[in-house]
């Protein structure tokens, strides 16, 4: 659905994006991730057709952005961070507006808007005027008019900014409908936290370099490939047997006591780790605690970009 082979886009010695290359498929929601001014809008601009690229190429389900741009427009629905409504225009008059833009015939134009409000959960609001909607029902107004033509692939430029938690939440949940209504997606964020759980694909961009692009556990397995455990005794007293247990273990690469606690390294590989607990506990150690360390989509994304403006 949306391919790019070094994208690249350049303004006098200065890089915007770098050898971009991402390959989604139908149904794909990729968070693209990175601090503000990192080159996620430029990418969407230029996957859109609103800014040609210095050097590279990008299809849009099979289409040049050089050859087939305005097929390519039909096929996209861009929403960027912020946008403008017309003060004098209802909710509904404001879709209909773009839904004849879009020549939508005139007989199906007030259905399609109906269906689209009731996507995005703004059907109480069709009789309001635009310009008095919160930020996140705005979001929602300008997610419906980018849907209205039924677009194939979906670019939503920091959708999640400026919200409320409860709006936040009510947008990762449409953002997740519309994934499974086969739309490929692309969510720009810097909000890191906010689409590990959304995203199937997640992209990590600094200074205009993509310098991560997988599943998120993958992602987050390359900072850390090994697994650790947070082990804690019962009785503190037997902290230390535990730990002289463990070092017989196969599985186990270190050892290290903090807080009152072990924490275990496995060698790199291991998944199953069942066997230790059990080893423990036949050797008469009670457990209090016997967890995986979490390590999160942030942690990630702090040890990606160290020093990767430096690749430019």
């Amino acid at each position: 659905m949306i391919k790019t082979s070094q994208l690249t886009k350049k303004y006098d010695d200065m890089y915007a994006i770098r050898d971009i290359d991402l390959d989604l498929g139908q149904g794909d929601l990729f968070g693209f991730i990175g601090p503000n001014g990192a080159g996620k809008t430029t990418t969407m601009r230029i996957i859109a057709t609103l800014l040609t690229p210095t050097f590279g190429e990008a299809y849009v389900c099979g289409h040049s952005i050089y050859t087939h741009p305005k097929e390519i427009r039909r096929l996209v629905g861009y929403m960027p961070d912020f946008f403008g409504v017309y003060d004098d225009m209802t909710v509904i008059e404001y879709l209909e507006f773009f839904a004849a833009a879009y020549r939508i015939d005139s007989h199906a134009r007030r259905k399609r808007c109906d269906e689209m409000l009731e996507i995005v959960d703004l059907e109480f609001k069709r009789d309001a005027y635009a310009n008095t909607l919160s930020r996140g029902q705005t979001q929602r107004l300008g997610l419906a008019r980018v849907l209205l033509h039924d677009p194939a692939v979906l670019l939503l430029d920091e959708p999640l900014s400026g919200l409320d938690p409860r709006a936040r939440i009510e947008m990762r949940a449409l953002m997740r409908r519309l994934g499974a209504m086969g739309k490929t997606i692309i969510v720009s964020s810097h909000i890191l936290p906010e689409l590990a759980d959304v995203c199937n694909k997640v992209g990590i961009i600094d200074s205009g370099v993509l310098i991560a692009n997988d599943d998120v556990q993958s992602i987050i397995k390359k900072v850390r490939p090994s697994t650790v455990l947070l082990i804690e005794t019962a009785n503190k007293s037997q902290l230390n047997s535990a730990a002289k247990l463990l070092e017989g273990i196969d599985l186990v690469d270190t050892i290290a006591e903090a807080s009152g606690s072990l924490r275990v390294t496995l060698n790199v590989g291991v998944e199953d780790y069942s066997s230790i607990a059990t080893t423990l506990i036949s050797q008469g150690i009670a457990l209090k605690k016997f967890s995986e360390e979490e390590i999160n989509l942030e942690s990630a994304f702090m040890a990606f970009t160290k020093g990767a403006g430096s690749k430019i």
